[in-house]
């Protein structure tokens, strides 16, 4: 997302996430301010190797609810910025103890931040390199592998994903639009354990500016029967 009125149309479709690109090179990437959203859409930052002091006060500035990393993070990355998120809140805490007033209160997430882990496919992939990140991320993201870090428009092999070996829940993004409907409703009903379906670019008219009327039918379509 990337305009307060098209941020605001589609809240309310009432997404369980949005998303907001962190990362310079992006075309879409998000300078703005983002308006009131209702508690129930967890407001999500997307970056792009990114140096962890900087996730984190971007996390505390626009009261992030999770990230998604799609750069080449590693693991020990993600170790040591779950140690830095731990050590703010235990912070805000005691200092939020301190304060009379809320106005000066800082910024404490009711709960933990979660963490998305982005992997790129294409038309193979070995599974195994998820093998370490398993007991440090919350989910993974599963993508096309392109030129761009995301928002490709382009989908990947997805009989692929009938070789992912975790209990781990995943996204299933890259490409997907109306066309992929009924391969994604397919998808869904498998044993994979697809936690979430992530759209962005064919949904949009230019890049950060989602087609409302579009959505709205492929959310609806997507829930009926699933």
């Amino acid at each position: 997302m990337k305009y307060i009125d098209n941020i605001q149309q589609v809240a309310d479709l009432q997404p369980e996430y949005l998303g907001f690109i962190f990362y310079e090179k992006s075309k879409r990437n998000f300078e703005g301010i983002i308006p009131e959203l209702p508690n129930s859409i967890k407001k999500t930052g997307v970056f792009v190797n990114e140096m962890p002091e900087i996730v984190v006060s971007m996390i505390e500035e626009y009261r992030l609810a999770a990230i998604q990393l799609h750069g080449d993070e590693s693991v020990e990355y993600i170790i040591a910025l779950k140690a830095m998120l731990a050590e703010r809140k235990v912070l805000f805490i005691e200092e939020n103890k301190l304060q009379r007033k809320k106005k000066n209160k800082q910024y404490v997430a009711a709960e933990d931040i979660e963490i998305i882990k982005v992997f790129g496919i294409k038309d193979s992939f070995d599974f195994d390199v998820l093998l370490p990140y398993v007991p440090v991320v919350d989910y993974f993201l599963f993508d096309t592998k392109g030129k761009e870090r995301g928002g490709n428009g382009t989908t990947f092999d997805w009989t692929v994903l009938k070789k992912y070996p975790f209990d781990t829940p995943f996204f299933l993004s890259g490409g997907i639009g109306i066309e992929e409907l009924a391969e994604v409703k397919e998808l869904r009903s498998s044993v994979l354990p697809i936690y979430a379906v992530d759209v962005n670019s064919k949904f949009e008219s230019t890049p950060g500016v989602k087609k409302i009327e579009l959505l709205k039918k492929f959310k609806s379509s997507l829930t009926v029967n699933s």
